[in-house]
């Protein structure tokens, strides 16, 4: 009841926010219909993960989930949102164990998990390299990885800025891609490797970018 309150509350006022930075968002189509899935998007702005948030619920009806590093914790307002949004504190430090247990139980009962491979943001707006932890997510879980490309947002505020601009940002989402199939379990340092490098050049495609990381090395 609480919760219903609080998105009757809620939902409104950060959708009036997230409209005035939102251009095009393409792509809906190509969501899954059923079952649990992740969303893998690039990383410029703390504006990301109101956008993927709010275009989401607003299409799917219900929230898509984070692993969210713990320091987004720290701040009350910041908590607040990343509680809201269904965010689960990540240590980055302590290898995110926890983290993996609680994405693969809640993705196997059908929830969203959005999560951005590259791990923090870009300071400069181009790709970094990915991290392996969404392929190995996935595989684990055995769901679908849906690429997500988000455009603008570093232009709009970008790390170290507290005031954004008045620009728009688009969001074109891709076609889903699993990989469990063709490479079972996946705990294999190579295998990871090369999944995250597949996952990242479909996110290079969607936003018009290079990937300049896609030497398969074992470096996770």
């Amino acid at each position: 009841m609480v919760s219903k309150i609080i998105d009757a509350v809620a939902i409104p006022i950060i959708e009036s926010v997230t409209n005035i930075f939102t251009g095009k968002v393409t792509g809906y189509e190509n969501l899954p219909k059923k079952g649990g899935y992740i969303i893998a998007a690039n990383h410029d702005s703390y504006l990301d993960h109101l956008l993927i948030a709010v275009r989401f619920y607003k299409h799917l009806g219900h929230r898509v989930h984070f692993l969210a590093k713990k320091e987004l914790f720290d701040n009350s307002l910041k908590k607040m949102f990343h509680e809201w949004s269904g965010a689960i504190p990540l240590d980055r430090e302590a290898g995110g164990k926890e983290a993996l247990k609680w994405g693969i139980k809640s993705l196997k009962e059908g929830k969203i998990i959005a999560i951005h491979p590259e791990g923090t943001r870009s300071l400069d707006g181009k790709l970094q390299r990915g991290k392996t932890g969404v392929a190995r997510l996935a595989l684990h879980a055995k769901v679908p990885i849906v690429p997500l490309g988000l455009r603008g947002t570093f232009e709009i505020l970008p790390k170290g800025k507290k005031i954004p601009k008045l620009k728009k940002a688009d969001l074109f989402i891709g076609k889903p891609m699993s990989f469990e199939k063709q490479y079972g379990f996946g705990e294999d340092a190579k295998v990871l490797r090369k999944i995250t490098t597949t996952i990242m050049k479909e996110i290079a495609k969607l936003t018009k970018e290079d990937y300049l990381f896609d030497k398969e090395s074992t470096k996770k």
